[in-house]
């Protein structure tokens, strides 16, 4: 037997602020995922995004508590250029979302920024830069 990476999942807070979150940076959740405990989002590949309120995460896990501090993990979002980066960054962060990381050229040749969802998780936009 042989496991396979399949989904990766996200204890959200508030189903409604997450779906809207992630659909405008392009998950396709289906209509009414807002209203849901658990939803998800099919990716590139077969891979899924998960999202699952605290509420449902108690359900089977009475003693989960949210995670205390910084966020240990953050998800990796490819955009086309480097202008998407930014553009990208400035519509969140002008919709209210937590700017964590302005766009900025890293040494490692991208264009870089994080933006934090709802629940403070980190999303990392970034694309190559040209030479």
């Amino acid at each position: 037997m042989t496991a396979r990476f399949d989904a990766i999942g996200l204890v959200v807070s508030d189903m409604a602020a997450s779906v809207t979150f992630y659909r405008r940076l392009g998950f396709a959740f289906p209509e009414g995922s807002e209203d849901q405990p658990h939803a998800e989002a099919g990716l590139p590949g077969g891979i899924r995004l998960l999202l699952d309120t605290e509420e449902t995460v108690r359900s089977f896990h009475s003693a989960w508590r949210p995670p205390a501090g910084g966020g240990r993990h953050s998800l990796a979002l490819l955009c086309d250029t480097p202008e998407e980066v930014d553009a990208l960054y400035e519509e969140l962060t002008g919709a209210g979302y937590h700017g964590e990381l302005k766009p900025w050229n890293a040494v490692w040749g991208q264009r870089y920024a994080v933006v934090h969802d709802p629940d403070g998780n980190g999303v990392d936009l970034f694309a190559r830069l040209v030479a």
